[in-house]
């Protein structure tokens, strides 16, 4: 999982949500673009095209407008924007592997749930450059391994593209020259967009790993 700051929501999804009286109340079921198209557009933007869950690069055609909290259960927050992201998988398909928003559906714990906003939620995971798997932090943290479970965060599809890209920045001759000051320069580096606002492809895996061979969490 990987961290996601909230900004304001787009002035044409509060414009339509402004738009309720006696007659019409606004839900989620009736939004239609163009504000449907900004209000995805304006989530992408914020987490920098990356999935909030996995964290790999995601554009408008291979995403969907996530709901947290599911809005089945809390109707109240369907269009809270605070409850909204941007998560993988536009559509789902017959023999294709479910992760993320679509693999939670409804199931939702809220004891147990970690969000994407909570400060500190990247640091409860951690990775392994063998195959890319993902465990806990601490192996007793009950809300990360019902995370990994929910989002199905541990999958072999998601494991295989963590292992690729953490093998081609973690590679032999980079472990071996690499400082404590190379990693936490690193990890740094890892956490801040482009000059387009977008990050590279599992950045947040790439920067908590080299927070754990800077703190020898091997």
């Amino acid at each position: 999982m990987r961290r996601v700051f909230k900004a304001s929501e787009p002035e044409a999804f509060t414009a339509w949500k402004a738009l309720a009286n006696d007659d019409w109340q606004p839900g989620y079921g009736d939004l239609q673009n163009p504000e449907k198209r900004s209000l995805h557009d304006a989530l992408l933007n914020e987490q920098g095209g990356m999935c909030c869950y996995c964290g790999r690069i995601i554009a408008l055609t291979d995403s969907h407008i996530e709901h947290f909290r599911p809005q089945e259960a809390r109707e109240v927050l369907s269009l809270d924007y605070n409850n909204l992201h941007a998560s993988c998988i536009r559509e789902t398909e017959p023999g294709s592997p479910l992760h993320c928003g679509h693999a939670k559906g409804n199931d939702f714990d809220e004891n147990l749930a970690i969000s994407p906003t909570d400060e500190g939620c990247e640091q409860r995971f951690k990775y392994s450059a063998q195959d890319g798997a993902i465990f806990s932090e601490d192996r007793n943290d009950e809300s990360a391994l019902y995370m990994i479970k929910l989002l199905k965060l541990d999958i072999k599809f998601l494991s295989d593209r963590r292992k690729e890209v953490l093998k081609r920045v973690f590679d032999n001759e980079f472990l071996l020259s690499a400082s404590h000051e190379d990693l936490e320069k690193l990890a740094s580096a890892y956490r801040q967009p482009n000059v387009e606002g977008q990050f590279t492809d599992f950045a947040h895996v790439l920067s908590r790993y080299a927070e754990q061979l800077a703190g020898h969490e091997l």
